[in-house]
């Protein structure tokens, strides 16, 4: 995803080229019948085009509202996401412990933590219909690649891998059936926003009502010039192309956002997000000092 500060103009403005080509093509000829052929009787009172472009404009503003819902729904399962993943790697550092063997809890603790990272991965790759095995592929195991084969949503395994050895864990003593409980919480919060934006990324704009807007708005268009040929004669041309221009950037605005997991500069930053996620997670990870716990007895009352 292209960030705001690096969107350039011509970025903008290159998806309604051929719109634009269009409709200037279309006011000059509009332009010289009238100047050269003196049919003033092409012309229609502007109380026409004021009408259509009201309604026009409401309905391209109740489209644009509607696919901001939706970009701002998918922002905010994401930033859910990243709160879930900070929780799942603190409770699985700090409540998980084996004092007769560490070594072997902390390969645990850095594998569960590392998988959490992959399914962070996956699913932003998932949603954008991308492979996701090669990314995930440095976080997790040949035997869990091998595993997630059998998944075609590779984010799912990895749940499924998160489950089972919580399970495991607590088989083997090192959660308690309250602490599983409360991994497992956030384990199926994960599942929700899993969920959530795959809801988001498979239902679709009604396609009827994209369908009516674009062919009134096309039909304005076509009869805008015929407004505007007598009030600005030569300079019709140029105030046409701008105010079709604003027609087109908000209908354009309004399809992008409404679709925030297609790879657009527009979208929801999933991979960044996950990056995020993982520089993080592994910060946790690292082996550092940690300063030592509060200790009342070394206070006194006066």
């Amino acid at each position: 995803m292209l960030l705001k500060k690096n969107i350039p103009i011509r970025y903008i403005f290159g998806k309604i080229k051929y719109e634009i080509l269009f409709v200037t093509i279309y006011g000059i000829a509009i332009e010289v019948i009238y100047q050269n052929f003196h049919i003033t009787n092409i012309s229609i009172p502007m109380t026409v085009h004021s009408v259509l472009g009201t309604i026009i404009s409401l309905l391209l503003a109740f489209r644009s509202n509607q696919a901001y819902d939706r970009w701002w729904e998918a922002r905010i399962v994401w930033g859910a996401i990243v709160n879930d993943s900070r929780t799942f790697a603190r409770q699985i550092l700090s409540l998980m412990e084996d004092p007769l063997d560490p070594d072997r809890i902390d390969g645990f603790k850095k594998r569960m933590i590392k998988r959490q990272i992959a399914w962070c991965y996956a699913l932003g790759k998932g949603l954008r219909r991308d492979d996701p095995m090669p990314m995930i592929s440095k976080f997790v195991s040949e035997e869990e690649l091998e595993y997630l084969k059998d998944f075609d949503n590779k984010h799912v395994g990895l749940v499924q891998l998160h489950a089972r050895d919580l399970n495991n864990a607590l088989k083997q003593g090192w959660v308690n059936p309250y602490q599983q409980v409360e991994l497992d919480q956030t384990l199926t919060r994960l599942c929700d926003h899993m969920g959530k934006s795959e809801r988001i990324k498979n239902t679709v704009f009604p396609s009827t009502y994209s369908l009516y807007i674009h062919l009134a708005l096309h039909f304005f268009i076509l009869l805008l010039p015929f407004g505007l040929v007598q009030l600005f004669g030569f300079l019709m041309v140029p105030v046409l192309v701008v105010i079709t221009a604003c027609f087109f950037l908000i209908e354009k605005m309004a399809i992008h956002l409404q679709d925030p997991f297609e790879n657009k500069p527009t979208d929801t930053p999933v991979l960044s997000i996950s990056r995020n996620i993982e520089r993080d997670l592994k910060q946790m990870m690292r082996d550092k000092h940690v300063p030592q716990a509060f200790q009342p007895e070394k206070f006194y009352i006066l």
